[in-house]
């Protein structure tokens, strides 16, 4: 076991128990890292404690300030992964590159650096201003490699040559991916779209294209320059030696993921890649655990839709189900939920295909189709593990359904998803899928439907007047908004011209009354069903959405987008 920084100080003779003690009790109020503490307390230098984390990591000390580095050695590290790493390149000895780091603490730079450079990675110790100095002296006059730049030096690149139609041999593949230009364009790729807070990028080969498009805001938006077709089988190789996939593989489709720690915060990486006429198409979903804001209070929902959600997650037993398409914020609003709900007293078991985000305290059981691990087996054994609220990633089929609704009846509370439309088209698919309408009636406390809806950039929001021909895609008559205000962007630079910053949700709630209840127990069609909601208080996701256009929130355009009109 590691020895502590505070045992190797008072070994090295340069602190004794008493003043470890101390800031160990400082390090426990205050929080933060015990070096630093102790460093304020003025009991030892920054050097000292240099020279203890040396000793901690096994790692060399660099003396950044009076050290002359190679320009070969910093041109072998773009900018780029030099500032989102916070690293400075410091020597190459015998194939491996020597990195000083400004957070020596942190092992999983070294696995990121060595993905990134494509060459074995040592790491040496030191101070973060020391790094930063020592970056702006190397890097200062240097721009930032583009992706045009990186672009057109894996277009010139002699390693990496077109594919023919019977598809390359492996070991010219294998060289391909190891190509520095294949390398860095990967790497700014997979940079650019976490800076700017892409959910996917999809890689697409054509006969005469190679489409690389990211998705912001639910938007795809095409990455220009486009790479030419003959970089698509380097790229996507690349990704797949990455994600830990086979490369020889090119028949069948394959799910693999990336782990990065990008800038301090955890960056997790679904890989998918599918056989396509001209290829393989692969998707990277980002799952950037700090771009995700896991409190019900800080997702912008109103008061009042707040109030209700509140309500019901609190609820001793019953069902609970959040409905929408994919990409709709179901899973954020559900595991906000489950960490509005996790106390000590709680006992909360997850069922997810696969698990998205790690939540402290909760217990999470991954689906594994291989071993027939499925979400009805789990739930079998969840069952059996005393919980008193169970989230159920997406019921999918009757069996899956029945052990949610007999849960219930047991005296859990079952949180899960399902895919439809809007909320009262849920009660319909679950009586589809066998489940008996009064059993259902029994459990049913409330349906959630839910969409994302771009937010207009606030830098460039202005007032306008909408026409007529708007007005009438929304239902509305021009005499009916009269003193009503709306507004769109007009885009900037903060918004990449587009016009909206980030999305907000907008809610459906149908909440189980004893008069919905009644209706779903009776088998009422579903146009009732709704006419009996909307008598008990629901508000339909198009008229969310025109209360989210008067408040200045979003546009007509996106509202028509994204509901329809009852």
């Amino acid at each position: 076991m590691a020895r502590s920084i505070g045992e190797i100080l008072m070994e090295m003779g340069f602190v004794d128990e008493a003043q470890v003690e101390e800031a160990l009790k400082l390090q426990e109020d205050e929080g933060g890292k015990l070096g630093d503490i102790l460093v304020k307390l003025g009991y030892v230098a920054e050097p000292d404690i240099l020279f203890a984390v040396a000793e901690q990591t096994g790692m060399e000390v660099a003396d950044l300030d009076d050290t002359d580095v190679d320009p070969g050695v910093i041109d072998m590290v773009p900018r780029n992964i030099v500032e989102t790493y916070r690293v400075c390149p410091v020597g190459y000895e015998a194939g491996v590159l020597v990195v000083a780091l400004a957070d020596p603490m942190n092992p999983t730079v070294l696995d990121d650096l060595r993905f990134m450079t494509n060459c074995e990675v040592r790491g040496a110790v030191s101070t973060p201003d020391a790094v930063d100095r020592a970056v702006t002296r190397y890097y200062g006059g240097k721009e930032d490699t583009s992706l045009a730049d990186a672009m057109a030096q894996a277009i010139n690149a002699d390693d990496i040559e077109a594919v023919d139609e019977g598809g390359k041999k492996v070991q010219d593949i294998s060289q391909m991916v190891e190509s520095t230009p294949v390398v860095k364009l990967v790497n700014l790729i997979l940079l650019q779209a976490i800076k700017d807070k892409a959910a996917d990028i999809h890689l697409e080969p054509f006969e005469s294209s190679f489409k690389v498009r990211q998705r912001i805001d639910g938007v795809l938006y095409e990455i220009k320059p486009p790479p030419p077709p003959h970089l698509a089988t380097a790229l996507c190789s690349r990704i797949k030696v990455m994600a830990g996939l086979d490369i020889a593989e090119r028949r069948l489709p394959q799910d693999g993921r990336i782990e990065l720690n990008v800038g301090g915060r955890p960056v997790d990486i679904r890989v998918s890649t599918l056989p396509v006429v001209f290829g393989e198409a692969v998707v990277m979903r980002i799952l950037d655990r700090s771009n995700v804001n896991l409190d019900l209070n800080n997702l912008g929902i109103r008061p009042k839709d707040l109030e209700v959600i509140k309500a019901l997650i609190n609820k001793p037993n019953g069902v609970i189900l959040v409905t929408g398409p994919t990409g709709s914020g179901k899973t954020t609003t559900l595991y906000s939920a489950l960490s509005d709900i996790n106390t000590i007293d709680r006992k909360i078991i997850t069922n997810e295909d696969p698990v998205e985000y790690d939540l402290p305290g909760i217990i999470q059981v991954p689906i594994n189709p291989e071993v027939e691990m499925t979400y009805a087996k789990a739930l079998r054994a969840i069952l059996r593990q005393d919980p008193d609220v169970i989230f159920v990633g997406e019921i999918r089929d009757l069996e899956t359904a029945s052990i949610c609704v007999e849960a219930a009846l047991t005296g859990h509370l079952v949180l899960s998803t399902l895919h439809t439309n809007d909320a009262p088209s849920v009660v319909t698919r679950l009586v589809d899928l066998g489940v008996e309408p009064f059993l259902l009636s029994a459990v049913l406390e409330g349906v959630i439907a839910q969409r994302l809806v771009r937010r207009i950039c606030g830098e460039c929001k202005v007032q306008y007047t909408p026409q007529a021909e708007e007005l009438y895609e929304l239902g509305l008559k021009p005499d009916m908004v009269q003193g009503r205000t709306f507004f769109y962007g007009e885009g900037c630079k903060v918004c990449n011209n587009t016009g909206y910053k980030g999305r907000v949700a907008i809610f459906e709630m149908f909440i189980g009354t004893e008069n919905l209840k009644t209706a779903v127990a009776n088998k009422v069609p579903l146009a009732e069903l709704k006419k009996v909601a909307k008598k008990e208080g629901m508000r339909t996701l198009r008229e969310a959405g025109i209360i989210a256009i008067y408040e200045g929130t979003t546009t007509i355009e996106e509202i028509v987008k994204e509901t329809v009109f009852h």
